[in-house]
């Protein structure tokens, strides 16, 4: 049966898995912290608002992005330390969440999200930094 929240869903949908399958591996870097980011916050307010069954929800997430998705996405040859130094973090990460779980306490959440934001914007800059340093493409004009 069709309703507008229905087709808004699916349009969001396509729209998401678009620009996924568009994005650079840095672009998805950046998805994944922006998600885990969201999942956080989420669970902060559902803990606020005595929602067990949805702050639940989202820590998994969370902790499913941070684990499959950042920490898949480390490549320890490449990255040496600093590869190892983000996989613990990540780790660290997930047994906040855990923490904040088994609780039901927001501080371990606003711990998290904070190193989140911080390797978010971290990431960001590179990004930046790295678009700077590309040489310009010049066009030939006929």
């Amino acid at each position: 049966m069709y309703t507008p929240n229905r087709a808004a869903s699916a349009y969001a949908q396509v729209g998401l898995e678009s620009g996924i399958v568009a994005a650079s591996p840095h672009q998805l870097i950046v998805l994944l912290y922006e998600g885990a980011e969201l999942a956080v916050r989420m669970a902060i307010r559902h803990i606020q608002d005595g929602d067990l069954k949805q702050k639940a929800v989202a820590i998994s997430k969370a902790g499913s992005i941070i684990h499959e998705g950042l920490r898949v996405a480390l490549d320890k040859q490449q990255g040496g330390d600093l590869a190892l130094q983000l996989d613990a973090l990540y780790d660290y990460m997930g047994k906040r969440l855990m923490l904040a779980h088994v609780s039901n306490q927001t501080a371990p959440l606003e711990e998290v999200l904070g190193l989140l934001r911080e390797l978010h914007q971290a990431w960001l800059q590179i990004g930046t930094a790295v678009r700077a340093a590309r040489p310009a493409s010049h066009s030939i004009a006929a």
